[in-house]
């Protein structure tokens, strides 16, 4: 049995290492000021789709992302650890919107590549921790869903078992195909970048990326039609627009505020037995221990 699997991706800001300059006045995100990466769950649901295709050769991994132009860069790096080829979801019309219209756009996308198996994305996204685009994505879709994916455990014909972490424990239950699943991030981590793969991808490109570059890779492209990530607008899935960016996003921000912690005064300790007893009370005394 051959399996097509999409995995949902997204492109986020680094928020482990936000500092002062992280938002903007006006409370949006400075994405300038902070690296661009893979979302960590979603790498974990790769991992998970990536198992499958090692499981059953033939199978096909494809990654979905949102974003703009430089958000190709996710689909080139799941592809040096294993994923088939992507698709960027990209246009104007798509900012700002909200875990509703998000999943409007995807859903669409997804049903573009019918037939598949398994949609599979991380638990959450570190840049919004809604974890509402996976389930929202599998309702438009009609799909069921298993959220909380630990690991995938079996896969027989029709039906799917997958072990959940839950809060208090761990749960196993089984799904009918297609099914919708959110990998939690205490899975298993992604496998590392193969330097084959990234020999044969480092050149996949999107036309906006190529239309930005100064390089030619007419004839490469024409060999190697599996380089082109292709990029899907608005018009590309047929949308609707007001059920798009802010027009289509109920979610309203009333207010935000950029909080960063930094320490007044540090005390350096040693191996003395009066420091240790010195530290030892001011845990207490703060009620960190005790």
């Amino acid at each position: 049995m051959k399996y097509r699997i999409v995995v949902l991706a997204k492109q986020v800001p680094d928020t482990r290492n936000v500092g002062k300059d992280a938002m903007k006045a006006d409370g949006t995100v400075n994405r300038a000021a902070l690296p661009a990466i893979f979302n960590p769950e979603d790498l974990n649901a790769l991992e998970q789709a990536l198992r499958i295709k090692d499981r059953f050769p033939g199978s096909e991994v494809i990654i979905l992302t949102m974003g703009p132009f430089r958000a190709a860069e996710i689909i080139r790096e799941a592809m040096y650890r294993g994923a088939d080829r992507g698709y960027l979801i990209t246009d104007r019309k798509f900012a700002g919107s909200d875990t509703l219209a998000t999943s409007y756009a995807i859903s669409l996308a997804v049903k573009k590549l019918v037939p598949y198996h398994f949609v599979i994305s991380g638990r959450q996204a570190i840049d919004g921790d809604t974890a509402q685009v996976g389930p929202q994505t599998a309702e438009k879709l009609n799909l069921p869903q298993v959220t909380y994916a630990e690991e995938i455990l079996d896969i027989q014909d029709n039906n799917v078992t997958i072990k959940r972490r839950l809060e208090r424990g761990v749960e196993v239950v089984k799904s009918a195909i297609p099914v919708a699943v959110t990998v939690h991030g205490s899975a298993a981590s992604c496998r590392p970048r193969l330097a084959k793969l990234v020999m044969k991808n480092k050149h996949a490109r999107t036309v906006t990326e190529l239309q930005e570059e100064t390089k030619d890779y007419t004839d490469l492209y024409t060999h190697r039609p599996y380089l082109q990530i292709e990029e899907w607008t608005v018009a590309d899935l047929n949308a609707d627009v007001e059920m798009l960016g802010l027009s289509g996003s109920p979610t309203k921000v009333k207010k935000i505020e950029n909080v960063v912690l930094a320490h007044k005064d540090s005390k350096k300790l040693t191996s003395d037995d009066k420091d240790l007893d010195w530290l030892m009370q001011e845990l207490i005394s703060s009620h960190v221990i005790g």
